[in-house]
């Protein structure tokens, strides 16, 4: 176990390496920020000077050595955009509402999830069963943002139940986290779905019901807890995709979370936001998915023998 789990931290290291450079260069294609940062009158000794200042003048090497050196810090400089404040005050500012977002949207996925696939598999080739997987198929089908607009329309516009935008209660709330945790509760309800099934067919679980014991707890004590292993691995994969892919959701209903923050850095070139805020995003996923990688290794011990 502590050979696949040093393995795993190993590899997290070097994804997060590999992560802060594709952030670095990926953040220096979109143009020079000094242009945007002087008067469009501005003389070539000026912006020489600011490029001097940020460090923009020095080899790409120099520059990125200077980044990671920042970041192991938690430096990433300063944003142009909100008045020269440090980069990560602003993005962990903002990180609570994409964590109240997407954790909720988790919560919806799995226990949705779970629900829907065991009552498909258990009710396998009947109505129920049809309506779940045609739930499934339309749910990984049907884009975030168009389910997003329509949810605007119909709920906010015409019916005026909930409002359009915005952070405050649980009405704010409701929205947003439906259209997020969408697609994952249809990839939740399949998986469990296919491997409840697997496991319904299983030898020790015909044993169990020429038991006497009733089928409620066949289903949910013996069969789910075995088909479960495979639906923990993907729920954590899920919740770091909801904590790095809300930006749909926080961008339609004007969510003030790290998402729309990134595209806003993005639109406005400021190097230190969008460096800032997409490395703790990175940082926060490869984290998840490390800790779903050692759970899975101690839930199912064929994966730390392999």
């Amino acid at each position: 176990m502590r050979r696949y789990a040093l393995r795993r931290i190993l590899l997290g290291i070097g994804t997060v390496i590999v992560v802060s450079m594709i952030i670095f260069i990926a953040s220096r294609l979109s143009g020079d920020v000094t242009y945007l940062l002087l008067p469009e009158d501005a003389t070539k000794e000026e912006v020489a000077w600011l490029r001097a200042k940020l460090g923009l003048d020095k080899p790409l090497p120099v520059q990125y050595y200077y980044f990671i050196k920042g970041a192991m810090r938690g430096d990433f400089g300063k944003s142009y955009r909100y008045t020269n404040r440090e980069a990560i005050e602003v993005v962990l500012e903002r990180l609570p509402a994409t964590a109240q977002l997407a954790f909720t949207a988790f919560s919806m996925s799995v226990i949705g999830g779970l629900l829907l696939g065991v009552l498909s598999a258990t009710k396998r080739d009947t109505f129920i069963d049809t309506l779940g997987k045609l739930f499934a198929l339309i749910g990984q089908a049907m884009p975030g943002f168009w389910l997003g607009i329509m949810a605007i329309l119909i709920f906010s516009v015409t019916l005026g139940w909930l409002p359009t935008s915005g952070r405050g209660g649980i009405d704010h709330l409701i929205m947003p986290a439906v259209t997020t945790a969408w697609f994952s509760v249809a990839s939740i309800l399949r998986l469990t779905r296919s491997t409840m099934l697997d496991v319904l067919d299983s030898e020790y679980i015909k044993m169990a019901r020429l038991k006497g014991n009733p089928e409620w707890l066949v289903t949910w004590k013996h069969a789910l807890r075995n088909a479960l292993i495979p639906v923990v691995a993907m729920s954590g994969i899920q919740l770091a995709q909801l904590l790095g892919g809300v930006v749909i959701a926080e961008t339609i209903f004007g969510w003030p979370g790290l998402g729309s923050l990134i595209l806003e850095g993005v639109y406005s070139r400021d190097y230190a936001l969008v460096q800032a805020g997409v490395f703790v995003i990175s940082v926060i996923f490869i984290t998840v998915n490390l800790l779903v990688d050692l759970v899975y290794g101690v839930i199912d011990p064929r994966i730390r023998y392999e």
